[in-house]
């Protein structure tokens, strides 16, 4: 897993990380924009990182159509990871659902594709997916 603020950093890493899935850590949102830009790894993923933008009417979860457009285009998929939701407490772990749901409904509209890692039971993470909004097919291709 590739986690550093430094764009060119990170681009060398993806030359020379060898493991397969390639995972970046998503940052901020200029970070994610060039790394989706660039597009040489397989999945970027997004994590709670403890700032709590939250607005009136919208959550800020860090992904867009934009993003999610790029990612689409370079063959990136959208990381969940299951171990991090598990260690949340209450009141974050619903706020960080709720940004899941949001991401969900982005790539969907996108055709981004969602992978979930961590997950201990192929027919929980299939459920848990589908009870967040996620199509069958994105579901299925998540828990792959």
């Amino acid at each position: 897993m590739i986690n550093t603020i430094n764009i060119e950093q990170a681009k060398k890493l993806t030359k020379t990380e060898k493991l397969k899935p390639l995972i970046v850590l998503a940052q901020n949102d200029e970070f994610n924009r060039k790394i989706l830009e660039y597009g040489k790894f397989d999945i970027l993923l997004s994590v709670e990182r403890g700032k709590r933008q939250r607005t009136l009417r919208t959550i800020d979860s860090g992904l867009n159509h934009v993003l999610a457009e790029l990612a689409a285009k370079n063959n990136v998929s959208i990381g969940i990871d299951m171990d991090e939701l598990r260690n949340l407490k209450k009141e974050e772990k619903a706020n960080r659902l709720e940004k899941i749901k949001q991401n969900i409904k982005i790539c969907r509209k996108a055709k981004t594709k969602i992978v979930l890692l961590n997950y201990k039971d192929k027919k929980d993470a299939f459920a848990f997916l589908i009870s967040l909004g996620a199509s069958t097919k994105q579901a299925k291709d998540a828990v792959q």
